[in-house]
Protein backbone atom coordinates (compact mmCIF):
# COMPACT_ATOMS: atom_id res chain seq x y z
CA UNK A 1 0.00 0.00 0.00
CA UNK A 2 1.56 3.14 -0.61
CA UNK A 3 2.10 6.02 1.61
CA UNK A 4 1.35 9.66 1.11
CA UNK A 5 4.29 11.95 0.80
CA UNK A 6 5.16 14.74 3.28
CA UNK A 7 3.74 17.74 0.90
CA UNK A 8 0.09 15.15 0.85
CA UNK A 9 0.37 14.54 4.63
CA UNK A 10 0.36 18.17 4.81
CA UNK A 11 -2.33 18.77 2.64
CA UNK A 12 -4.85 16.49 3.93
CA UNK A 13 -4.41 18.28 7.67
CA UNK A 14 -5.27 21.51 5.67
CA UNK A 15 -8.11 19.82 4.19
CA UNK A 16 -9.39 18.54 7.97
CA UNK A 17 -9.91 21.83 8.71
CA UNK A 18 -11.39 23.60 5.85
CA UNK A 19 -12.85 26.51 6.06
CA UNK A 20 -13.54 29.56 3.75
CA UNK A 21 -11.44 32.88 3.75
CA UNK A 22 -12.20 35.48 6.21
CA UNK A 23 -13.36 38.06 3.51
CA UNK A 24 -15.47 35.74 1.42
CA UNK A 25 -17.90 35.15 5.10
CA UNK A 26 -17.42 38.85 6.01
CA UNK A 27 -18.64 40.24 2.56
CA UNK A 28 -21.29 37.49 2.42
CA UNK A 29 -22.25 37.84 5.95
CA UNK A 30 -22.96 41.65 4.91
CA UNK A 31 -24.96 40.63 2.20
CA UNK A 32 -27.06 38.42 4.22
CA UNK A 33 -27.85 41.28 7.08
CA UNK A 34 -28.92 43.53 4.21
CA UNK A 35 -31.10 40.54 2.46
CA UNK A 36 -32.94 40.11 5.74
CA UNK A 37 -33.40 43.88 7.27
CA UNK A 38 -33.80 45.28 3.83
CA UNK A 39 -36.85 46.76 5.77
CA UNK A 40 -35.25 47.95 8.50
CA UNK A 41 -32.47 49.78 6.53
CA UNK A 42 -35.08 51.85 4.52
CA UNK A 43 -36.79 52.69 7.83
CA UNK A 44 -33.62 53.86 9.74
CA UNK A 45 -32.43 55.32 6.26
CA UNK A 46 -35.53 57.55 5.80
CA UNK A 47 -35.67 58.75 9.56
CA UNK A 48 -32.20 59.84 8.93
CA UNK A 49 -33.08 61.60 5.76
CA UNK A 50 -36.50 62.87 6.76
CA UNK A 51 -34.53 65.35 9.52
CA UNK A 52 -32.79 67.28 6.52
CA UNK A 53 -34.32 69.54 4.60
CA UNK A 54 -35.43 68.86 0.65
CA UNK A 55 -35.50 65.44 1.29
CA UNK A 56 -38.61 64.27 1.42
CA UNK A 57 -38.85 63.52 -2.50
CA UNK A 58 -35.99 61.45 -2.41
CA UNK A 59 -37.14 59.79 0.78
CA UNK A 60 -40.32 58.47 -1.30
CA UNK A 61 -38.77 57.61 -4.12
CA UNK A 62 -35.83 55.43 -2.41
CA UNK A 63 -39.18 54.15 -0.42
CA UNK A 64 -40.93 53.01 -3.63
CA UNK A 65 -38.11 51.75 -5.33
CA UNK A 66 -36.66 49.34 -2.12
CA UNK A 67 -40.14 47.92 -1.96
CA UNK A 68 -40.90 47.29 -5.44
CA UNK A 69 -37.42 45.53 -5.24
CA UNK A 70 -37.97 43.44 -2.18
CA UNK A 71 -41.42 42.34 -3.25
CA UNK A 72 -40.11 41.63 -6.86
CA UNK A 73 -37.30 39.60 -5.78
CA UNK A 74 -38.88 37.62 -2.74
CA UNK A 75 -42.39 36.90 -4.60
CA UNK A 76 -40.78 36.35 -8.29
CA UNK A 77 -37.58 34.21 -7.46
CA UNK A 78 -38.78 30.80 -8.11
CA UNK A 79 -39.75 31.72 -11.55
CA UNK A 80 -36.28 32.96 -12.32
CA UNK A 81 -35.03 29.70 -13.31
CA UNK A 82 -37.31 29.88 -16.99
CA UNK A 83 -35.13 32.36 -17.77
CA UNK A 84 -31.81 30.17 -17.78
CA UNK A 85 -31.55 28.60 -21.15
CA UNK A 86 -31.44 24.69 -21.24
CA UNK A 87 -27.95 25.09 -23.35
CA UNK A 88 -26.17 25.70 -19.79
CA UNK A 89 -26.90 22.14 -18.52
CA UNK A 90 -24.50 21.45 -22.06
CA UNK A 91 -21.83 23.22 -20.15
CA UNK A 92 -21.70 25.54 -23.24
CA UNK A 93 -21.52 28.71 -20.55
CA UNK A 94 -24.50 30.01 -23.17
CA UNK A 95 -26.31 32.89 -20.99
CA UNK A 96 -28.78 35.28 -21.14
CA UNK A 97 -27.32 38.29 -22.96
CA UNK A 98 -23.92 39.03 -25.04
CA UNK A 99 -21.93 40.48 -22.66
CA UNK A 100 -22.45 36.71 -20.44
CA UNK A 101 -21.64 34.81 -23.02
CA UNK A 102 -18.45 37.00 -23.98
CA UNK A 103 -17.69 36.14 -20.43
CA UNK A 104 -18.47 32.28 -21.04
CA UNK A 105 -16.03 32.15 -23.83
CA UNK A 106 -13.34 34.00 -21.33
CA UNK A 107 -13.63 31.74 -19.27
CA UNK A 108 -13.21 28.77 -21.60
CA UNK A 109 -9.79 29.36 -22.89
CA UNK A 110 -7.71 26.69 -21.90
CA UNK A 111 -10.06 24.63 -20.46
CA UNK A 112 -9.23 21.25 -21.82
CA UNK A 113 -8.46 17.80 -20.66
CA UNK A 114 -5.35 18.43 -23.45
CA UNK A 115 -3.99 21.23 -22.54
CA UNK A 116 -4.00 20.33 -18.68
CA UNK A 117 -2.14 17.29 -19.96
CA UNK A 118 0.28 18.99 -22.29
CA UNK A 119 1.12 22.03 -19.20
CA UNK A 120 2.18 18.92 -16.97
CA UNK A 121 4.35 17.22 -19.97
CA UNK A 122 6.37 20.51 -20.00
CA UNK A 123 6.92 19.87 -16.31
CA UNK A 124 8.51 16.70 -17.32
CA UNK A 125 5.51 14.49 -15.39
CA UNK A 126 4.89 11.76 -16.90
CA UNK A 127 1.35 11.90 -18.01
CA UNK A 128 -0.37 10.68 -21.41
CA UNK A 129 -3.99 10.74 -21.17
CA UNK A 130 -6.21 12.72 -18.16
CA UNK A 131 -6.52 10.82 -15.46
CA UNK A 132 -2.99 9.64 -15.33
CA UNK A 133 -2.61 13.14 -13.28
CA UNK A 134 -4.21 10.82 -10.48
CA UNK A 135 -1.17 9.12 -10.04
CA UNK A 136 1.23 12.56 -9.89
CA UNK A 137 2.19 13.69 -6.34
CA UNK A 138 -0.34 16.55 -4.88
CA UNK A 139 2.81 18.52 -5.20
CA UNK A 140 3.05 18.15 -8.92
CA UNK A 141 -0.88 19.30 -9.27
CA UNK A 142 -0.49 22.26 -7.86
CA UNK A 143 2.64 22.98 -9.54
CA UNK A 144 0.52 23.61 -12.45
CA UNK A 145 -2.52 24.70 -11.11
CA UNK A 146 -1.39 28.53 -10.71
CA UNK A 147 -3.99 31.03 -9.38
CA UNK A 148 -5.27 32.72 -12.30
CA UNK A 149 -8.45 31.21 -11.86
CA UNK A 150 -8.85 32.56 -8.49
CA UNK A 151 -9.02 35.88 -10.26
CA UNK A 152 -10.68 35.68 -13.45
CA UNK A 153 -13.97 33.97 -12.59
CA UNK A 154 -14.37 36.18 -9.28
CA UNK A 155 -13.73 38.99 -11.47
CA UNK A 156 -16.58 37.84 -14.00
CA UNK A 157 -19.27 37.49 -11.67
CA UNK A 158 -18.40 40.96 -10.19
CA UNK A 159 -18.76 42.24 -13.34
CA UNK A 160 -22.27 40.91 -13.70
CA UNK A 161 -23.25 41.78 -10.17
CA UNK A 162 -22.57 45.08 -10.94
CA UNK A 163 -24.05 45.41 -13.78
CA UNK A 164 -27.18 44.02 -11.67
CA UNK A 165 -26.49 46.44 -9.05
CA UNK A 166 -27.12 49.80 -12.08
CA UNK A 167 -29.81 47.93 -13.47
CA UNK A 168 -31.83 47.56 -9.84
CA UNK A 169 -30.65 51.03 -8.34
CA UNK A 170 -27.88 53.12 -9.88
CA UNK A 171 -30.09 53.50 -12.54
CA UNK A 172 -33.06 55.05 -11.13
CA UNK A 173 -30.43 57.22 -9.08
CA UNK A 174 -29.33 58.88 -11.93
CA UNK A 175 -32.93 59.46 -13.41
CA UNK A 176 -34.23 60.09 -10.84
CA UNK A 177 -33.01 63.95 -10.83
CA UNK A 178 -33.73 64.83 -14.43
CA UNK A 179 -37.11 62.25 -14.72
CA UNK A 180 -38.74 61.49 -11.54
CA UNK A 181 -39.68 58.54 -9.73
CA UNK A 182 -41.57 57.32 -13.14
CA UNK A 183 -37.97 56.74 -14.47
CA UNK A 184 -37.08 53.96 -12.01
CA UNK A 185 -36.89 50.63 -12.95
CA UNK A 186 -39.83 48.79 -13.34
CA UNK A 187 -40.76 45.31 -11.78
CA UNK A 188 -40.07 43.81 -14.93
CA UNK A 189 -36.31 45.42 -15.56
CA UNK A 190 -35.67 44.29 -11.87
CA UNK A 191 -36.41 40.75 -12.20
CA UNK A 192 -35.05 40.78 -15.59
CA UNK A 193 -31.62 41.70 -14.09
CA UNK A 194 -31.80 39.29 -10.90
CA UNK A 195 -32.94 36.53 -13.48
CA UNK A 196 -29.71 37.56 -15.58
CA UNK A 197 -27.00 38.03 -12.66
CA UNK A 198 -28.12 34.29 -11.47
CA UNK A 199 -28.06 32.95 -14.79
CA UNK A 200 -24.46 34.36 -15.31
CA UNK A 201 -23.35 33.14 -11.74
CA UNK A 202 -24.75 29.71 -12.23
CA UNK A 203 -22.67 29.32 -15.47
CA UNK A 204 -19.46 31.21 -13.94
CA UNK A 205 -19.45 28.72 -11.22
CA UNK A 206 -20.19 25.23 -13.12
CA UNK A 207 -17.01 26.53 -15.27
CA UNK A 208 -14.96 27.56 -12.23
CA UNK A 209 -15.62 24.12 -10.35
CA UNK A 210 -15.05 21.95 -14.71
CA UNK A 211 -11.82 23.74 -14.30
CA UNK A 212 -10.88 22.86 -10.90
CA UNK A 213 -12.00 18.86 -11.84
CA UNK A 214 -9.89 19.04 -14.43
CA UNK A 215 -6.70 20.54 -12.54
CA UNK A 216 -7.31 17.21 -10.58
CA UNK A 217 -7.70 14.68 -13.20
CA UNK A 218 -11.34 14.50 -13.61
CA UNK A 219 -13.38 15.22 -16.69
CA UNK A 220 -16.91 17.64 -15.97
CA UNK A 221 -18.29 16.28 -18.88
CA UNK A 222 -18.44 12.55 -17.52
CA UNK A 223 -22.19 12.45 -16.48
CA UNK A 224 -20.79 11.54 -12.64
CA UNK A 225 -18.79 14.77 -12.59
CA UNK A 226 -21.25 16.88 -13.56
CA UNK A 227 -23.20 16.06 -10.52
CA UNK A 228 -20.06 16.22 -8.31
CA UNK A 229 -19.77 19.69 -9.82
CA UNK A 230 -22.70 20.83 -9.21
CA UNK A 231 -23.18 19.29 -5.41
CA UNK A 232 -19.71 21.75 -5.29
CA UNK A 233 -21.60 24.72 -6.48
CA UNK A 234 -24.23 23.67 -3.84
CA UNK A 235 -22.13 23.34 -1.23
CA UNK A 236 -20.23 26.80 -1.81
CA UNK A 237 -23.71 29.05 -2.42
CA UNK A 238 -25.01 27.46 0.65
CA UNK A 239 -25.30 29.82 3.80
CA UNK A 240 -27.31 28.27 6.63
CA UNK A 241 -26.28 25.38 8.60
CA UNK A 242 -28.73 23.47 7.25
CA UNK A 243 -28.82 24.10 3.70
CA UNK A 244 -24.37 23.56 3.89
CA UNK A 245 -24.85 20.19 6.04
CA UNK A 246 -27.34 19.00 3.47
CA UNK A 247 -25.13 20.17 0.67
CA UNK A 248 -21.56 18.75 2.35
CA UNK A 249 -23.20 15.53 2.73
CA UNK A 250 -24.02 15.08 -0.33
CA UNK A 251 -20.19 15.60 -1.77
CA UNK A 252 -19.07 13.08 0.98
CA UNK A 253 -21.50 10.56 -0.15
CA UNK A 254 -20.47 11.26 -3.64
CA UNK A 255 -16.97 11.04 -3.30
CA UNK A 256 -17.45 7.27 -1.39
CA UNK A 257 -19.44 6.35 -4.53
CA UNK A 258 -16.87 7.73 -6.70
CA UNK A 259 -13.48 6.35 -4.59
CA UNK A 260 -15.43 3.17 -4.71
CA UNK A 261 -15.72 3.37 -8.84
CA UNK A 262 -19.53 2.75 -8.24
CA UNK A 263 -21.19 1.61 -11.70
CA UNK A 264 -23.19 4.42 -13.29
CA UNK A 265 -25.14 2.54 -16.10
CA UNK A 266 -28.37 4.08 -15.20
CA UNK A 267 -27.14 7.61 -15.29
CA UNK A 268 -27.61 8.90 -18.88
CA UNK A 269 -27.59 12.13 -19.81
CA UNK A 270 -31.37 12.93 -20.06
CA UNK A 271 -31.53 12.12 -15.97
CA UNK A 272 -28.14 14.58 -15.51
CA UNK A 273 -30.07 17.14 -17.30
CA UNK A 274 -33.23 16.95 -15.60
CA UNK A 275 -30.91 17.20 -11.98
CA UNK A 276 -29.15 20.40 -13.37
CA UNK A 277 -32.69 21.68 -14.26
CA UNK A 278 -33.94 21.06 -10.62
CA UNK A 279 -30.69 22.71 -9.47
CA UNK A 280 -30.67 25.78 -11.46
CA UNK A 281 -34.63 26.34 -10.03
CA UNK A 282 -33.26 25.81 -6.82
CA UNK A 283 -30.16 28.16 -7.27
CA UNK A 284 -31.99 30.69 -8.50
CA UNK A 285 -34.43 31.12 -5.73
CA UNK A 286 -31.33 30.74 -3.51
CA UNK A 287 -29.31 33.19 -4.81
CA UNK A 288 -31.82 35.69 -5.42
CA UNK A 289 -32.77 35.96 -1.98
CA UNK A 290 -29.25 35.62 -0.40
CA UNK A 291 -28.33 38.97 -3.26
CA UNK A 292 -31.58 41.31 -2.14
CA UNK A 293 -29.22 43.70 -1.29
CA UNK A 294 -28.80 44.44 -4.78
CA UNK A 295 -31.99 46.58 -4.88
CA UNK A 296 -30.84 49.13 -1.65
CA UNK A 297 -30.36 52.43 -4.04
CA UNK A 298 -27.16 52.95 -5.16
CA UNK A 299 -25.06 50.89 -2.29
CA UNK A 300 -26.42 47.54 -4.10
CA UNK A 301 -23.82 48.19 -7.46
CA UNK A 302 -21.58 47.79 -4.83
CA UNK A 303 -22.78 45.06 -3.03
CA UNK A 304 -24.09 43.48 -5.97
CA UNK A 305 -20.07 43.09 -7.24
CA UNK A 306 -19.03 42.05 -3.60
CA UNK A 307 -21.08 39.50 -3.51
CA UNK A 308 -21.11 37.96 -6.69
CA UNK A 309 -17.22 38.12 -5.98
CA UNK A 310 -17.21 36.60 -2.54
CA UNK A 311 -19.86 33.67 -3.99
CA UNK A 312 -17.42 32.73 -6.52
CA UNK A 313 -14.48 33.39 -4.50
CA UNK A 314 -16.13 30.58 -1.70
CA UNK A 315 -17.48 28.27 -4.37
CA UNK A 316 -13.45 27.90 -6.09
CA UNK A 317 -12.22 27.19 -2.43
CA UNK A 318 -14.48 24.63 -1.88
CA UNK A 319 -13.97 22.77 -5.11
CA UNK A 320 -10.49 22.76 -4.62
CA UNK A 321 -11.03 21.54 -1.16
CA UNK A 322 -13.63 18.86 -2.24
CA UNK A 323 -11.24 18.03 -5.11
CA UNK A 324 -8.08 17.92 -3.11
CA UNK A 325 -10.07 15.17 -0.26
CA UNK A 326 -11.09 13.35 -3.01
CA UNK A 327 -8.01 13.14 -4.98
CA UNK A 328 -5.98 11.94 -1.61
CA UNK A 329 -8.60 9.74 -0.69
CA UNK A 330 -8.74 8.06 -4.26
CA UNK A 331 -5.22 7.51 -3.88
CA UNK A 332 -4.79 6.69 -0.26
CA UNK A 333 -7.64 4.49 0.79
CA UNK A 334 -5.99 4.35 4.66
CA UNK A 335 -6.96 8.00 5.12
CA UNK A 336 -10.40 7.07 4.99
CA UNK A 337 -10.20 6.31 8.68
CA UNK A 338 -8.47 9.38 9.10
CA UNK A 339 -10.90 11.42 7.97
CA UNK A 340 -12.91 14.21 9.79
CA UNK A 341 -16.51 14.30 8.84
CA UNK A 342 -17.46 17.53 6.85
CA UNK A 343 -19.62 19.80 8.86
CA UNK A 344 -20.44 23.57 8.29
CA UNK A 345 -18.67 25.90 10.16
CA UNK A 346 -20.43 28.49 12.61
CA UNK A 347 -22.53 30.65 10.44
CA UNK A 348 -24.84 33.84 10.92
CA UNK A 349 -26.72 32.51 7.65
CA UNK A 350 -30.65 32.18 8.42
CA UNK A 351 -32.93 29.75 6.67
CA UNK A 352 -35.14 32.32 5.70
CA UNK A 353 -32.52 33.29 2.99
CA UNK A 354 -31.65 30.01 1.91
CA UNK A 355 -32.60 26.92 0.05
CA UNK A 356 -32.19 23.39 1.28
CA UNK A 357 -30.68 21.77 -1.63
CA UNK A 358 -30.15 18.01 -2.20
CA UNK A 359 -28.43 16.91 -5.54
CA UNK A 360 -28.77 13.28 -4.66
CA UNK A 361 -32.29 13.84 -3.60
CA UNK A 362 -32.81 15.49 -7.23
CA UNK A 363 -30.90 12.51 -8.63
CA UNK A 364 -33.48 9.82 -7.02
CA UNK A 365 -36.56 12.00 -8.26
CA UNK A 366 -34.82 11.92 -11.75
CA UNK A 367 -34.84 8.25 -11.97
CA UNK A 368 -31.03 8.14 -10.91
CA UNK A 369 -29.45 5.66 -8.39
CA UNK A 370 -29.90 6.13 -4.33
CA UNK A 371 -26.62 6.98 -2.64
CA UNK A 372 -28.17 7.93 0.34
Amino acid sequence: MTTPSMYELAAWRSIQQFRLRPVSRAVRKASDQVANGAAGLSHRASQFLEERPGAQAAVSRGKDLLGKGVSVARSGARKTADAIPDGMADWSGAALSSVTKTMARVARVGLSPRHVVQSHRKRGHDVAVLSDLRLLDLEEIDAVRGRGMNLYYPLAAAMSGAGAGIVVSGGSLATAVSAGAAAAPSGAAIAGAMVGDAAAVLGIASRSVGHVSLLYGYDPEDPSEKLFVMSVVNAGTAVSASAKTAALADISRLTQALVRGKAWAILDKSVVTQVYKQFANAFSVRFTKQSLGKVVPAAGIVIGSGFNWATLEAIIDTADMAYRRRFLLEKYPQLKEDTVPMVPEQTTGEDGVDENISILAELVEAGGPDLH
